[in-house]
């Protein structure tokens, strides 16, 4: 079944991708019929009053309550446009049958891949992700990452904590630094592309592998592409930022990790599956190659894992994305795409099948 578009109602148009704000035009035609669909905890805890009322501004929805499950027929046979978050629950195909009238999805979070089906696609129904703003601040966070490893600020400040003494830093002003160092980024994700676009002001060589971009849009990006293998030789600091998938899985694995050269540090912000942990671990403890690891398979490692102890590893429990305030980031670009709807306008951030099956 192919749901049809909604009609452009009367009013003043807006580019397609133009940041929307409280003063925006409000649409004319009658609102879309919406539905809060996240887990129970998130309504109240993420979404903020400012964004609900806004919300609230453009679309006919009841700001009081989410569903978890899609189980009231009645209130889902009403339904034009869900709004999620995290914990939405799934859109199979049995679940789109009670919802006959829906013609949207936006995500006020970023990957869709937990509650978007091949059902949706099917059903012709619109989907939307504040995924490209979920990735502001995990390649703020990653270059970040990058910068402090080029200083070894990480052993620097556990040397000093321990000494109590203005360490000897006459290594450090020999060795390291930030000044013309390699950083290769391994996968040009909208993650990926924001780092290498936070990198530019930097004095650093930049090398890039992703399989789906050519020499010619490598030199538009400023990078210089090469197979993953000779990136991982060359680069100082490795910054992983490719999607979760059956391919990908330890991509870096015990060979490929052994390629690191001895005091190149390895970032993942990205999948824990995509690195070996155990391999990346035998390295780690010898202290041959540094990491900063926001993501790990398992998620949590066991409680005797060296890797909460290491010098040379900075481990952190999945902070990169969206977190505190930037979460209201997330909500206010998912309104702006409600707004856009509303007003018969293509969506800055759709989300289709092709991207899905290479994204996170």
């Amino acid at each position: 079944m192919t749901v049809p578009a909604r009609p452009t109602p009367p009013t003043s148009p807006v580019p397609e991708g133009t940041p929307l704000n409280s003063t925006s035009p409000l649409p004319t035609a009658p609102r879309p019929q919406t539905l809060l669909a996240m887990g129970a905890d998130i309504h109240h805890r993420l979404l903020t009053e400012g964004a609900l009322d806004r919300l609230s501004s453009v679309a006919r929805v009841d700001t009081t309550t989410a569903v978890t499950v899609l189980d009231d027929t009645d209130q889902l046979a009403r339904t034009e446009l869900l709004f999620t978050h995290w914990g939405a629950p799934e859109l199979t195909e049995e679940a789109l049958r009670r919802l006959p009238r829906l013609r949207a999805v936006v995500h006020a979070a970023g990957s869709v891949k937990h509650h978007v089906t091949e059902a949706v696609w099917r059903h012709g129904i619109r989907v939307s992700s504040a995924a490209a703003a979920n990735a502001l601040p995990v390649a703020e966070f990653t270059l970040a990452a990058i910068l402090f490893a080029g200083k070894r600020v990480l052993d620097i400040a556990q040397l000093y904590a321990t000494t109590r003494a203005r360490p000897d830093l006459l290594p450090y002003y020999s060795g390291h630094g930030n000044y013309r160092r390699t950083v290769g980024i391994v996968g040009a994700s909208r993650i990926g592309r924001r780092v290498i676009d936070l990198l530019r002001p930097h004095d650093v060589d930049v090398l890039l592998h992703d399989p789906y971009v050519d020499a010619a849009e490598a030199r538009g990006l400023g990078v210089t592409p090469l197979p993953l293998d000779e990136l991982v030789r060359r680069s100082d600091v490795v910054s992983v930022h490719a999607p979760q998938l059956p391919e990908t899985r330890h991509m870096f694995d015990a060979r490929r990790i052994a390629l690191l050269k001895d005091g190149a540090t390895l970032v993942n912000t990205a999948r824990g599956s995509l690195v070996d942990t155990a391999a990346l671990t035998a390295h780690l403890v010898t202290g041959r190659v540094h990491a900063v690891l926001d993501v790990t398979e398992p998620d949590v490692p066991p409680a005797d894992s060296p890797l909460y102890a290491l010098p040379n590893v900075l481990l952190t429990p999945h902070i990169a994305g969206s977190l505190g305030n930037e979460l209201h980031r997330m909500t206010d670009w998912a309104v702006d795409e409600v707004v856009r709807y509303a007003q018969g306008l293509p969506f800055a951030y759709e989300v289709g099948p092709e991207e899905l099956s290479r994204s996170a």
